[in-house]
């Protein structure tokens, strides 16, 4: 089998600047040291990075998460099957770093032993801003009351700075848990992609402040000429000046300082335009708390092909499925 080292993915990745952020040798090196094994596979001109999880009993899952790379996925899946019954998987999760522009893609990305997915891991549905033009032209796209958002929290004294006050970030990442109820990493994940990303130049931290007061924070990514919002969390102090619009801009200019071409704002309602738009004012479960403000920031709303799994060991994948139908799997 075609298992290469680190190194080796990485000489192959750099081919490759396109490539999803979750396919970097840092973020499977991240994942490594919170309960994963990472492998990689090179086979022809492609390749792909592997996360596998241990389960009771011996089994195991596995997880493709944005890939695999490269142009002809032929020669990968021979190799992939072999990791993943040498592994005792239940099965393997595919998630595609592919746009979906028709109803048919879902069901012809992958090989016919594949089948859709119930379940993903990653969010299928965002929102993606062109970094491309200059400043004022980004700006100019934005939703009016986005930009008035900005200029109020300049006005208003928020200043934001890049920090790696992780300690900061993470008690803001504990408010904003308990209070729109969602799921946060440790502390030590927050620190771990800090200091696997950071000295990369992949990764920045970023705290809007008033008068010294942490109000809000973000990590952002950054990949070739993609950038990511993965992380982000606020007080419920000082919220009317509007420190998360300024922030986000803030964020926009580092990836653009990065060469990014664009920055992916990460998460909406897996909904169509015209649903997303009928109900934003009225819900605020799940994402849909988030919509009404990315929205604002003028980006497209693109939506991913389908998770898809193929399956090994069809009684344990059953059983798994009803678990993480209740509990989530995590990214």
């Amino acid at each position: 089998m075609p298992i290469v080292t680190q190194a080796d993915w990485l000489a192959f990745a750099a081919h490759h600047p396109q490539a999803h952020l979750l396919q970097s040798a840092a973020w499977g090196e991240l994942k490594s040291e919170f309960g994963w094994r990472t492998t990689h596979i090179l086979a022809g001109e492609s390749g792909v990075q592997v996360l596998t999880r241990s389960l009771p009993l011996g089994f195991s899952l596995a997880y493709i998460p944005k890939g695999p790379v490269g142009g002809n996925w032929d020669a990968l899946w021979p190799e992939i099957d072999h990791l993943c019954r040498s592994s005792r998987a239940v099965f393997l999760k595919v998630e595609p770093d592919h746009w979906v522009t028709s109803k048919t893609e879902d069901t012809n990305i992958l090989p016919n032993e594949f089948r859709p997915s119930r379940h993903s891991i990653q969010p299928r549905r965002t929102v993606v801003v062109d970094l491309s033009p200059d400043e004022d032209a980004i700006l100019a796209i934005m939703k009016q009351k986005t930009r008035y958002n900005i200029r109020l929290a300049q006005r208003k004294d928020v200043e934001v700075r890049a920090t790696d006050d992780i300690d900061a970030f993470y008690e803001m990442m504990t408010v904003t848990g308990q209070r729109d109820g969602f799921g946060v990493h440790t502390k030590a994940y927050y620190q771990r992609a800090y200091d696997l990303f950071h000295p990369l130049g992949m990764c920045e931290l970023l705290l809007a402040e008033y008068q010294g007061q942490p109000l809000a924070g973000l990590m952002a990514f950054a990949s070739g000429p993609r950038s990511w919002y993965l992380y982000g969390a606020s007080t419920n102090q000082e919220r009317n000046r509007m420190p998360t619009y300024l922030l986000q801009w803030a964020a926009m200019r580092w990836a653009k300082s990065k060469g990014c071409t664009e920055y992916d704002l990460y998460g909406v309602p897996d909904e169509d335009q015209t649903t997303l738009e009928e109900n934003f004012t009225q819900r605020s479960d799940g994402l849909w708390g988030v919509y009404r403000f990315k929205r604002g920031f003028g980006g497209e709303l693109k939506r991913a092909v389908s998770a898809f799994d193929k399956v090994y060991i069809p009684w344990a994948y059953w059983g798994y499925q009803a678990i993480v139908a209740r509990r989530g799997l995590g990214d």
